[in-house]
C-alpha cells in the first residue's frame, strides 16, 4: 500500500477501506469481549458498584484524552516523504546519482517518522502531572459512599498507573497512524482487549468464588493487563520498523527535537480539546456530581450498550477517514490541479459516508425502540430490567444519528481548517458547553445537532467553497419517501410507546415490523 500522501482518488478510496476495515475490526472483537465479560461481571455486582467503576473509567478517559489527544491530532498532519514509497530496494544496477537519491528519499522518510515520534513525548510528559493531580482532585471531592466502596483506593492508583504505562505506548502509536499500519495495530489492540477482559472475568469470578467482596478492583485490573498487553504487543510488532526506515522510538534530535509547526497546531488543538472534552463527557461529570450511585450505574448501562454500534462503526470510520483526509488536505508540496483533485476526493468520500448515515439514521430512529426492549430481556439479567433502563436505551437510539453526523463532520474539519479556523471552532464549542449547561439530558440531541450545522457550515464556507468545490445538502440528504416513511412510524410512537408485545409474539411482531419498515424504506 502507498505511503504516498498525494494517492489518486483510486488509491485513497482503497486507503480508506483498507484502514477501515482493520479498524472496525479492532472494535469489534474489543466490544464482543468487553460485552461476553460485561455478562459474567455484571451479574456479580450491583447498579452501585458499577457508578463507582464509572467514576474510574471517567478519570482514565480524562488522564489519557488531556495528555495525548491533542499530539495525536497533530501529528497526523506530518506526512510521510512523498518519494519514500518510490524507492526501489531490488534494483541492482543503480547509478551513483540514484543511490545518493534514494539514500536522501529514506533520510526524509526517516526524519519525518522521528519527528510525530518525538512529538509523542509530549504526552508522556503531559501524562505523568495530570494523572497524581487529578486524582488528587477526584479523592478530595468524592462522596464518602465512593470512598468506602472496596477496594477503591488501591483501585485508583492501578489505574492511575495503567494511565502512564499506556501512554509509553504513544511513539509506536504515533509511526502506525503516520504509516497507516492498520493490521499491526488490529493485532496489538484485539491482544490487549482479550487481556483486559481475561483479568476482568478472572478477578470478578475469582473473588465470587472465594466468597470475598472485590468491589472495583476486577475493573482496575482490566486497565492495567490492557496496558501492560499495549507496550508488548507494539514492542514486538515494531521491533524492526524503525532500523528499516532510519527512525528511533526514542528521543532524537533531527533539525530541533520537536516541530514547531506541529507543536503550534497541537497548541491551538488543546484548548479545543478542553471543551470538547466537557461537550462529550458532561453528562458523565453531572450524574457523577448530583447523582445516586444506582442512577449513575444504571445511566452507565444505558450508555455503554446504547453507544455499542457507535464505537463499533462510526468510530473507526471516523479516525480512518480524519486520518486520511489529513494527508491529503495538508501537503506541503501542493500542484494546483493535484490538490484540487485531492479535495474532491475528500469531498466525495465525506458525502458518500455521509449518505449511508441519513440511511442507517431512518433505520435506527424508525424500528430501533420497539427492537431495543426485547435484545436487551434477552441478554441481560432480571436486575437491569427495568423501564428506566428500557427508557434510556430507546433514546439512544435517536441520539446516535446525531451522533455519528456530528462525529464525521468534525473529522473533516479537524483534519482541513487552519489554526485560527480551530480558535474559532474552540469558541463556538464554549457555546455549546453553555447550552449543555442549562438544557437536560432529554435536549442532548439540540446540542448534538447545533455542533453538527456548525461543522458542516464551516466546511462549506471556510474550506471547500474557498478551494473551489461545494456541499449541498441534498447530496447526502435522504429522499422524500424515506422521510414520509419515518414520519408515519414516528407518529406511532407518540401515541403508544409500549412495545408491539410480550414474549414470543412481541419477538415475531417486532421482526415483522422492521423487516416491513426495512423493505417499504
Amino acid at each position: 500500500m502507498s505511503e504516498n500522501s498525494q494517492q489518486p482518488p483510486k488509491a485513497s478510496r482503497s486507503a480508506l477501506a483498507y484502514g477501515t476495515s482493520f479498524l472496525i475490526l479492532i472494535q469489534v472483537v474489543s466490544r464482543l469481549l468487553t460485552f461476553a465479560s460485561n455478562q459474567l461481571v455484571l451479574r456479580h455486582l450491583s447498579p452501585e458498584i458499577l457508578g463507582v467503576a464509572t467514576h474510574l473509567e471517567l478519570y482514565y478517559i480524562t488522564v489519557l484524552y488531556f495528555s495525548r489527544e491533542c499530539v495525536r491530532a497533530a501529528i497526523q498532519r506530518e506526512p510521510i516523504s512523498n518519494n519514500s514509497a518510490n524507492v526501489d530496494k531490488h534494483n541492482t544496477d543503480k547509478t551513483v546519482a540514484a543511490e545518493k537519491a534514494d539514500s536522501k528519499h529514506a533520510q526524509d522518510d526517516g526524519t519525518s517518522s522521528q519527528t510525530v515520534v518525538n512529538m509523542s513525548y509530549i504526552a508522556i510528559a503531559l501524562g505523568l502531572p495530570l494523572s497524581g493531580l487529578l486524582a488528587f482532585f477526584y479523592q478530595s471531592w468524592a462522596t464518602k459512599e465512593v470512598l468506602s466502596t472496596p477496594y477503591f483506593q488501591e483501585s485508583l492508583r492501578i489505574v492511575s498507573l495503567s494511565c502512564m504505562v499506556e501512554l509509553t505506548t504513544e511513539p509506536f502509536f504515533a509511526v502506525v497512524q503516520q504509516r497507516m499500519l492498520y493490521k499491526e495495530r488490529a493485532i496489538v489492540e484485539t491482544t490487549a482487549a482479550f487481556a483486559r477482559s481475561i483479568a476482568t472475568c478472572a478477578i470478578s469470578i475469582w473473588a465470587a468464588r472465594g466468597g470475598w467482596y472485590a468491589g472495583v478492583l476486577p475493573f482496575a485490573m482490566g486497565y492495567i493487563a490492557y496496558a501492560v498487553a499495549l507496550i508488548c504487543g507494539y514492542s514486538w510488532q515494531m521491533a524492526a520498523t524503525s532500523t528499516k526506515h532510519n527512525y528511533s522510538f526514542w528521543l532524537k534530535p533531527i533539525r530541533s527535537r520537536f516541530s514547531r509547526t506541529l507543536l503550534w497546531l497541537g497548541a491551538n488543538l488543546y484548548l479545543q480539546l478542553i471543551v470538547k472534552h466537557f461537550l462529550t463527557q458532561g453528562d458523565s461529570m453531572i450524574l457523577a456530581t448530583f447523582s445516586a450511585l444506582e442512577d449513575q450505574g444504571i445511566y452507565s448501562f444505558a450508555s455503554n450498550y446504547g453507544g455499542l454500534v457507535a464505537r463499533m462503526v462510526f468510530q473507526p470510520i471516523e479516525e480512518s477517514s480524519r486520518n486520511l483526509w489529513s494527508k491529503q488536505l495538508n501537503t506541503a508540496d501542493k500542484d494546483k490541479n493535484e490538490h484540487r483533485a485531492q479535495i474532491e476526493g475528500a469531498r466525495s468520500h465525506f458525502t458518500a459516508i455521509l449518505r449511508a448515515y441519513s440511511i442507517l439514521a431512518v433505520l435506527a430512529l424508525g424500528i430501533g425502540p420497539d427492537v431495543v426492549p426485547i435484545g436487551l430481556k434477552t441478554v441481560m439479567g432480571s436486575r437491569w430490567i427495568s423501564e428506566k433502563v428500557h427508557r434510556l436505551l430507546s433514546a439512544y437510539c435517536c441520539y446516535i444519528p446525531f451522533l455519528a453526523f456530528n462525529g464525521i463532520t468534525e473529522a473533516f474539519v479537524s483534519a482541513a481548517v487552519s489554526p485560527a479556523d480551530m480558535r474559532r471552532q474552540a469558541a463556538w464549542m464554549t457555546v455549546f458547553t453553555f447550552c449543555f449547561g442549562v438544557a437536560s439530558f432529554l435536549l442532548l440531541t439540540v446540542r448534538i445537532s447545533a455542533r453538527s450545522v456548525w461543522y458542516l457550515q464551516t466546511l462549506s464556507t471556510c474550506y471547500l467553497r474557498q478551494n473551489g468545490s461545494e456541499l449541498k445538502v441534498t447530496d447526502f440528504s435522504p429522499n422524500l419517501q424515506t422521510l414520509s416513511v419515518l414520519a408515519l412510524t414516528a407518529s406511532r410512537k407518540l401515541f403508544d410507546y409500549r412495545p408491539l408485545g410480550d414474549g414470543l409474539y412481541g419477538i415475531l411482531a417486532t421482526v415483522g415490523f422492521a423487516a416491513m419498515y426495512g423493505l417499504v424504506m
